[in-house]
């Protein structure tokens, strides 16, 4: 069986990638949530990952240590993309997009799915990306019919883009209705409710990413386990 080694659930937005794609899609794996550590975790992480950091999927004596690359293993063995050839070209290339891109969303609002923050104002590189967010899963729900970002079936594309959906719900991201319809209906999905309910249980506190929601904004509510 498949062992997928994760961070705290609550804050990582890297690991929730593979483990929501296997999870929603039924893929077995056994969960290895090893938390990040105050300052660095590169050594603890080291012992699994030849990055020192997460996720990565061990299958056997094979270590996959990136989500982009988890996702194309596990799509060697079971359909995590869509069977149309357009619909498969465009999903890989929004999923890589988000894998390299977007860099004010991931910077400026952190991955913390127990709180809710009201931003300060002035995050210009923050819009550029919400409207790219809005164009670009327009463009896959209308081109290809939903209620998916590809089509009718939950894929890669759509877990790769399941942090944000945290981040909208987190930060109050102002985004246009059509992409707020389409991350309420991700955050409904089975696995992202088992994934959310695991992060407000958490009684990990690592101080640099409690520091990114303070740097963010106006903290409003801590639905966290005390």
């Amino acid at each position: 069986m498949y062992e997928l080694y994760i961070g705290n659930k609550n804050y990582s937005s890297w690991s929730l990638r593979p483990w929501v794609l296997m999870k929603q899609l039924g893929i077995a794996f056994q969960e290895r949530l090893v938390p990040f550590s105050a300052g660095s975790s590169w050594e603890a992480f080291r012992s699994f990952s030849p990055t020192g950091k997460v996720p990565c999927l061990v299958d056997g004596d094979i270590k996959v240590w990136d989500s982009l690359a988890i996702a194309e293993y596990l799509a060697e063995r079971t359909d995590v993309w869509p069977k149309d050839t357009a619909a498969r070209a465009w999903a890989r290339s929004a999923a890589a997009e988000m894998h390299s891109g977007f860099e004010s969303l991931r910077g400026q609002c952190g991955m913390n799915c127990g709180v809710r923050v009201k931003l300060r104002p002035g995050h210009e590189g923050l819009q550029r990306d919400a409207a790219r967010i809005d164009e670009l899963w327009a463009e896959g729900l209308g081109r290809f019919g939903g209620p998916f970002l590809a089509g009718d079936r939950f894929t890669a594309a759509d877990a790769f883009f399941a942090p944000v959906a945290f981040r909208i719900q987190t930060y109050n991201i102002a985004v246009a209705p059509r992409s707020l319809d389409y991350a309420t209906r991700v955050l409904k999905l089975p696995a992202m409710q088992a994934w959310y309910a695991a992060a407000l249980a958490e009684r990990w506190r690592e101080p640099a990413h409690e520091a990114e929601v303070k740097a963010a904004g106006e903290l409003l509510e801590d639905l966290r386990q005390a």
